[in-house]
């Protein structure tokens, strides 16, 4: 079973418009609402592509409610540590061309509830094959909980897949685990005009950096593969990093070889733009996409 931690999940608001103009009214026809946070996208992939899988992390107030019972509705297994702040939302403006996104910055978590999840984290380890580590933090957890998450579940034997930036993304590297997926603005934020030897340097795993429709470039301790999409897809590509996470996280369980991995998550994303919210993907791209990669 794969373990998807997402400490600091939102309450995913899409809205579809004509034209995002600055400055003007959009009048907005419909609103798919759906329980998201990287971890959680990851989680409702791995589900639809059969997967068992199981979500947890931090909920709170009337907002985490929400997203808990959408969740449900999905069907994707789920256990969460309760927090006394409310959850965010996060809400993306999709057009005909990309999308425009407004994330709250999420709850502040005390120490204690922070204690407590790293408790019930050490409970879920046993039943994992794969534990992915998705998204921001939320105020008030230390900078490295990603890093303290990926020992945890190193020293059990347990296979870490880390999907972060910033600080966050820094202290994680410096835990190893076995896979980091930054993007390519990400990974420039750290080590800016980076080279193979700086990010060997910055942690023992392998980092694969994702770059739109460049495809992936995976950075082994010895070896470098670069996948990209046979044609671009226009729509969302707000899930897409999510698609590319939940694919990589079954081939690290499957322990796929890296060109046949990448090929797997380069048309995994490519299908989550085509479909119109986050978290889900369109499985006759899928197979297209995933027919025609160049690996």
């Amino acid at each position: 079973m794969i373990v998807t931690v997402t400490l600091n999940p939102a309450l995913d608001l899409t809205y579809p418009v004509d034209a995002l103009v600055p400055h003007h009214t959009h009048r907005v026809t419909a609103v798919a609402e759906r329980a998201g946070g990287k971890g959680l996208n990851v989680a409702r992939v791995l589900h639809a592509l059969g997967e068992p899988v199981l979500a947890t992390g931090l909920l709170g107030g009337p907002t985490g409610s929400v997203v808990a019972g959408l969740l449900d509705a999905d069907g994707v297994p789920a256990t969460f540590t309760p927090i006394s702040g409310d959850t965010r939302r996060t809400v993306a403006v999709v057009d005909h061309e990309d999308a425009t996104g407004f994330w709250e910055p999420g709850p502040v978590v005390p120490a204690a509830e922070w204690s407590r999840f790293v408790e019930h984290f050490r409970d879920l380890i046993g039943r994992a094959s794969v534990v992915t580590l998705c998204g921001s933090l939320p105020q008030g957890l230390p900078i490295d909980a990603y890093g303290v998450l990926t020992r945890l579940a190193t020293e059990a034997g347990r296979p870490v897949l880390l999907d972060t930036s910033g600080p966050a993304l820094r202290a994680g590297l410096a835990a190893g685990p076995a896979v980091a997926k930054p993007n390519a603005s990400e990974l420039s934020a750290l080590v800016p005009q980076w080279s193979v030897t700086d990010v060997r340097a910055l942690t023992s795993g392998t980092v694969v950096v994702t770059d739109g429709a460049a495809g992936l470039r995976a950075i082994t301790p010895d070896q470098e593969y670069h996948c990209a999409p046979p044609a671009p897809i226009t729509g969302n590509p707000t899930g897409a990093g999510d698609a590319c996470t939940a694919a990589l996280a079954r081939g690290l369980r499957d322990r796929t070889p890296w060109p046949e991995l990448l090929a797997d998550a380069v048309a995994l994303g490519a299908a989550a733009v085509a479909s119109p919210v986050a978290g889900a993907f369109d499985p006759d791209v899928y197979h297209a996409m995933l027919a025609g990669a160049g690996c």
